[in-house]
This record gives C-alpha cells, sequence and structure tokens, in this order.
C-alpha cells in the first residue's frame, strides 16, 4: 500500500469513528427511554389505537409525538383509527366523541410525563411517519 492510500484509509477510518461516536451519543438517551416506558405502560394509553412517544427530552422540555396539529386536522386521523367517522361532518356527535377522547388520550400522555422527575414542560411535534404510513401527507 503507498503512503497516500494508507494516509487517506487512516483519515477515513478516523472520521468513521468520530461519526459513530457522535451518533451513539446521540442515540442513547436512557432517560428518553425511561419516559417512553411510562407512556407504553400506561393501561388507558396502550388500548388507544395511537401510541403516543417521547421523541426527546432537552433542558427539561419532553417532546412528545402527536397525530395531529394545525396542518392536519384531527378528523382526518379520527377517519384511519375509526373508520366508521369517514364522511362525517366534524360537529357530528360521534365525530365530537372521537375528538374529545383523543383530546383526553393527549392529556393523559402530558400528564404523565409532565409528573415525570426532570421534566417541566411538554411540547408536541407531528408523527409524519405514522400519518404517512396511514396515507396522510403534509
Amino acid at each position: 500500500m503507498d503512503r497516500f492510500t494508507r494516509n487517506y484509509s487512516i483519515l477515513l477510518g478516523l472520521a468513521v469513528v468520530i461519526g459513530l461516536f457522535f451518533w451513539i451519543q446521540s442515540a442513547w438517551q436512557p432517560k428518553v427511554w425511561e419516559l417512553d416506558e411510562v407512556l407504553t405502560s400506561d393501561p388507558t394509553l396502550v388500548d388507544y389505537p395511537y401510541q403516543f412517544r417521547v421523541r426527546s427530552l432537552d433542558n427539561g422540555t419532553a417532546i412528545i409525538s402527536t397525530p395531529r396539529s394545525f396542518d392536519i386536522p384531527a378528523i382526518r386521523f379520527l377517519e384511519i383509527i375509526n373508520p366508521k367517522l369517514a364522511g362525517k361532518a366534524q360537529d357530528d356527535p360521534e365525530m365530537i366523541a372521537a375528538q374529545q377522547d383523543l383530546i383526553d388520550h393527549q392529556k393523559r400522555a402530558m400528564g404523565l410525563i409532565l409528573a415525570q422527575p426532570g421534566v417541566d414542560t411538554v411540547d408536541w411535534q407531528l408523527d409524519t411517519q405514522w400519518l404517512a404510513d396511514h396515507g396522510i401527507h403534509r
């Protein structure tokens, strides 16, 4: 192996090791895993068709996934998890009840996470992957 190839290989290997180190460091989040376990072990939330997940924890702010936002109305999500709601108006009593059920589950997830030590606030992040997997694109 000539000198250039050897030096190039060493630099490339070093870059890979450094990149791997930073990737492992960013992926290693045991506190996030603990918070997520709180949500996945709650009997009320486990029975709901959408599983809220803790995405990250930074400076006391927990980011939790959600299937709704101002861009994606709850009605689109609700028609997926409950096909009998498809085509119903937003003011239909069944749709209102389904929206309230979503709100109640979202509030429960938020309350459980806020009750954990080290968590001061909760922010929500649209779960674009879940929505895309179910045919909804932004």
